[in-house]
């Protein structure tokens, strides 16, 4: 049988990879922006990591998750 995983694990897991490809977008982001000429792999790479966390923000919502700390 196959370990269950937690809902809140899963939540905390999605939580800290939003985090990682938040830093990750700003990253490349501003990387491109202070480019003198940024190049189409750039901006490439600029929209995929912006993809990846704003498909993960979508699924955040979804479950109704909330990055507050108390």
């Amino acid at each position: 049988m196959a370990k269950k995983i937690k809902k809140k694990e899963m939540d905390g897991q999605l939580l800290e990879t939003m985090i990682r490809l938040e830093k990750e977008w700003k990253q490349i982001e501003s990387m491109v922006s202070r480019s003198i000429d940024p190049s189409m792999d750039g901006n490439y790479w600029e929209a995929f990591a912006q993809a990846k966390y704003l498909f993960l923000l979508r699924e955040a919502r979804h479950r109704k998750l909330r990055a507050t700390y108390h």
